[in-house]
């Protein structure tokens, strides 16, 4: 039997997480489990989740970007990478404000009704210049290529420039090309 996956890596903060649960259950919020986590959703949507961890314990909004944040709580855990979650971290339940965690989760949930979110971004396939030559040049390839989603273009492209040494650039290029014949990703057989 396989052991349940949790947030709280440590099992350090099971009476700060009982804590959080206690204030959440007082909102419209519905409790689910994704992730191996406890999230909270309203009308099937992602509002937040919580869970401990080596130095704290927190609670995430999902969309917590659009929150006003008047008491500056908030922190992007992955500066650079992660557009919309913020956290709120606590070292200690004495750090829990009932009300203020309460206007918060509110205010996320209004947030959801609006409607607020970030698109990602599109992002443009950069062809290497030796996948760029060999399409040139085979015109079949080019065509499968052209076909495939522009994920496993970017996929197949990724693959080639990461290559260090030309030689290397060149057996990845011949292995992929019976691939992308087919019209099959690079990582297909791992989905």
């Amino acid at each position: 039997m396989s052991q349940k996956k949790t947030w709280d890596k440590t099992n350090q903060w099971a009476e700060e997480l009982e804590l959080l649960k206690s204030i959440i259950v007082k909102t419209p919020l519905t409790e689910t489990t994704k992730w191996g986590g406890i999230v909270y959703t309203y009308n099937n949507k992602n509002i937040l989740g919580i869970g401990g961890f080596k130095n704290f314990f927190t609670i995430w909004f999902f969309k917590g970007v659009f929150l006003k944040d008047e008491k500056n709580v908030l922190v992007n855990a992955n500066e650079g990478n992660t557009k919309s979650l913020r956290q709120w971290r606590f070292t200690d339940k004495s750090e829990v404000n009932e009300k203020l965690v309460l206007n918060y989760i509110n205010e996320a949930i209004e947030v959801e009704k609006a409607g607020l979110e970030i698109k990602p971004e599109k992002r443009e396939t950069v062809i290497p210049e030796a996948l760029q030559q060999e399409l040139d040049i085979n015109k079949a390839l080019k065509t499968a290529f052209e076909t495939l989603t522009p994920f496993k273009q970017r996929e197949y492209a990724e693959f080639i420039e990461t290559a260090k040494r030309e030689a290397t650039k060149f057996s990845r290029l011949e292995k992929i090309k019976p691939m992308i014949l087919e019209g099959i990703g690079l990582n297909d057989k791992y989905r």
